[in-house]
């Protein structure tokens, strides 16, 4: 992953912990459920767009990497690592 990447992935990622810890909070001061639910879809959101930023990093780096290389295994396996993100994420079925 780029460093420039990197740095904005942590960042993000520490947003979310903050989110996760207000969440926290507010279920213990027994803050109204609606309110709760509407953290945590922010929360998702956040973190869908993290594993885009890495996806994409993935699919830049280390997939072009390998489509370049000229090696047949290395595509292959690259391509199929790829095709199980995808399958794990719910977007695409193999």
């Amino acid at each position: 992953m780029k460093e420039e990447v990197r740095e904005k992935v942590l960042a993000r990622l520490r947003k979310v912990a903050g989110q996760v810890t207000g969440i926290q909070r507010m279920v213990e001061e027994d803050r109204y459920c609606v309110d709760v639910l509407h953290q945590v879809a922010a929360v998702e959101g956040a973190l869908d767009r993290v594993g885009q930023m890495v996806l994409a990093s993935h699919v830049e780096t280390c997939v072009a990497s390998a489509l370049e290389s000229g090696k047949p295994r290395e595509r292959k396996k690259k391509l199929d690592e790829l095709m199980e993100v995808f399958s794990r994420l719910g977007r695409v079925r193999p």
